[in-house]
């Protein structure tokens, strides 16, 4: 077995940007949401099989591909999430039409997720050509359902068939610029927990509301009242985010509803307090609409705390010892924690991790929207960064980089 040098690195993956950009492309067209990935799945699965990867399918839509080097070694996993949301999307950015638009209306890459996946099958070109440089075994995860949680129970199980070493995951982000990277340790990403309810009341006429239990006006109370509850009642040394983002009841002006439903997200880096934010909640919404003669029903699903993505601290100092030493200088750079949240941190649980960003920020070009927003897209150079950067972590972890070499 022989050491890949640096530059053999970058030739290999450089070969391949053409081929993620394209991927990426097609991929960004052609949206599918949490659970429903099929064609998404389809497509991901001929490519691996293309490469001469077995592929074994995970829940519904998820995949995991093997690259076996028949050398004893590490087991390294490299995770994608595969699935877009339910919205539709602009066809301009912040400045300029887009190059990529979704095809479907009411589904939309607009978090990245396109750029793992292409990015992935990049990566697994590149280590099947270095197959013979290095030892052990790839995971190539394609964890379905990111945004709904509906995939990574399956694919941690189908982990648990092998002894994993580390898991690598990337996030395109946007609000760094294009050109960098960040892998500190520790906390990354948000905990989160589900927040679904209804404000239950008694429906009737509209021109007789006394005559019915209006749980409108109790919801709007309960949302009122839960904005002054929040600052008197977290600690003011966490933070816990609000997330209100849906309030739906009635169908018509002059129909009083039976109920209203509400719903969104609360994010936290303390789990603790993130548990006592959901007590918090839960004993407002209830008084607030008693005020009013109304009940509240929780939905028994939501409400789970999920703790936050937290990066292993010897995987990432590995991690960055081995980006500095293939990537410019200036390009491995330390990034505030971010409140959005991720499945990644399953992995983390159950294995050392690292959960890599890339910025993807290109603002002259009109590429820098929050996630989930119409107008989000990414600057194509981030993805040549993301492709080198997974290929040289897990030569390095497998044993054929010149960092491995020189200790």
């Amino acid at each position: 077995m022989t050491t890949i040098s640096n530059k053999l690195l970058r030739e290999r993956a450089s070969q391949f940007v053409s081929y993620v950009q394209e991927v990426r492309g097609y991929l960004h067209e052609n949206p599918e949401v949490s659970g429903r990935e099929y064609e998404t799945s389809s497509f991901l699965q001929k490519e691996l099989n293309g490469m001469g990867l077995p592929v074994q399918r995970v829940s519904e839509t998820g995949l995991l591909a093997v690259l076996e080097t028949g050398r004893p070694g590490p087991t390294v996993a490299l995770r994608a999430d595969i699935d877009a949301l339910p919205m539709s999307e602009s066809p301009d950015n912040l400045l300029f039409a887009k190059k990529f638009v979704s095809k479907r209306q009411g589904v939309a890459h607009t978090c990245g997720h396109d750029g793992h996946m292409a990015m992935l099958l990049g990566d697994a070109r590149v280590l099947c050509q270095s197959k013979d440089s290095i030892s052990g075994r790839v995971l190539f995860c394609f964890e379905e359902g990111e945004e709904t949680g509906s995939g990574i129970g399956g694919m941690m199980q189908a982990l648990s068939q092998y002894d994993v070493s580390a898991v690598w995951g990337i996030h395109l982000t946007s609000f760094m610029e294009t050109g960098t990277i960040s892998v500190d340790p520790g906390p990354r990403m948000a905990g989160e927990t589900q927040v679904h309810f209804e404000v239950l009341g008694k429906g009737g006429h509209g021109s007789r509301p006394d005559l019915s239990i209006n749980p409108v006006f109790a919801a709007a109370h309960v949302l009122t009242a839960l904005g002054s509850a929040w600052p008197n009642r977290i600690d003011a040394n966490e933070t816990v985010t609000l997330g209100i983002a849906t309030i739906n009841g009635g169908t018509a002006p002059n129909i009083i509803p039976d109920h209203v439903k509400i719903s969104g997200t609360l994010r936290f880096f303390n789990v603790r307090e993130g548990a006592k934010a959901v007590e918090v909640l839960k004993h407002v919404a209830t008084h607030a609409a008693k005020a009013h003669m109304c009940d509240v029903r929780f939905d028994d699903n939501a409400f789970r705390i999920g703790p936050p993505v937290i990066n292993d601290a010897e995987l990432s100092e590995f991690a960055a010892r081995c980006l500095r030493d293939v990537l410019p200088a200036g390009a491995v750079v330390s990034q505030d924690k971010w409140y959005a949240s991720e499945s990644f941190r399953n992995y983390g649980a159950s294995y050392p991790a690292v959960l890599a960003f890339v910025g993807a920020r290109n603002l002259q070009q009109g590429m820098g929207a929050e996630h989930h927003n119409v107008h989000f897209d990414i600057d194509e150079g981030a993805l040549e960064l993301g492709l080198l950067a997974t290929v040289k972590f897990a030569t390095e972890m497998l044993g054929a980089g010149e960092v491995q070499e020189r200790e």
